[in-house]
């Protein structure tokens, strides 16, 4: 697939961009650059980070780094594949990290953030 590079493995664990915000942000899921390996928010997510980064780098293909998904998503086709090749690891935040996350940083009233 276009815009795959297997070898680059992810930037972090969570959410590069709310975790180098000012105040920190917060996450529901996140999404793998695969390309680079950014880690961002997904589209639920306050601040859609994963989007972001593929409309500013042009680099369409993400995928989901939540455990026991193995799905991508093409942000130019806007098309999901079910699998596709595999990445460097780790292939998934860790499972011991929080949902929505990380823990601490999350508002009470959290659902109240999402975009739906």
């Amino acid at each position: 697939m276009q815009g795959i590079d297997p070898s680059v493995p992810p930037s972090g664990t969570g959410c590069a961009d709310c975790e180098a915000a000012d105040p920190a942000g917060w996450w529901f899921h996140l999404r793998r650059c695969a390309e680079c390996g950014h880690v961002g928010c997904c589209d639920s997510s306050p601040s859609q980070h994963a989007s972001a980064h593929a409309t500013g780098t042009g680099h369409r293909m993400a995928r989901s780094f939540e455990p026991g998904e193995e799905w991508f998503w093409d942000y130019d086709e806007q098309v999901l594949y079910e699998s596709g090749p595999e990445l460097a690891g780790p292939e998934h935040r860790p499972l011991t990290q929080a949902v929505p996350g990380p823990a601490g940083r999350v508002p009470e009233d959290w659902t109240q953030h999402l975009h739906q």
